[in-house]
């Protein structure tokens, strides 16, 4: 008879994190935020036209997103660009967007 094998369990630590993960994705604006940045870096003009939201509103979401280490910014003369750092994040987004669509 087969034994099912077990995963090791995540330790607390690693559990919190993963939580904090989910809870800046859970939010539709900062989801429609990374569904703009996922193909190539974008300025905030750029992402709040893509978003249709304010600057303010937007602003507010990419700083909460790159404190969580989810977005990558950075500075090109005035302007300033931002990415996803975290792959996990593209990984997470593509499995649930194939899901839905499918």
């Amino acid at each position: 008879m087969a034994r099912t094998r077990h995963p090791t369990p995540l330790s607390n630590q690693h559990l919190e994190q993963i939580a904090a993960l989910f809870k800046v994705l859970g939010e539709p604006m900062r989801l429609r935020i990374l569904q703009t940045v996922c193909k190539q870096p974008l300025c905030v003009g750029d992402i709040v036209r893509a978003a249709g939201s304010t600057q303010a509103n937007v602003s507010k979401h990419l700083s909460l997103m790159g404190t969580a280490g989810v977005l990558h910014r950075e500075r090109n003369g005035q302007r300033v660009f931002y990415s996803v750092r975290e792959p996990l994040v593209l990984k997470l987004c593509e499995t649930v967007r194939a899901h839905w669509i499918s």
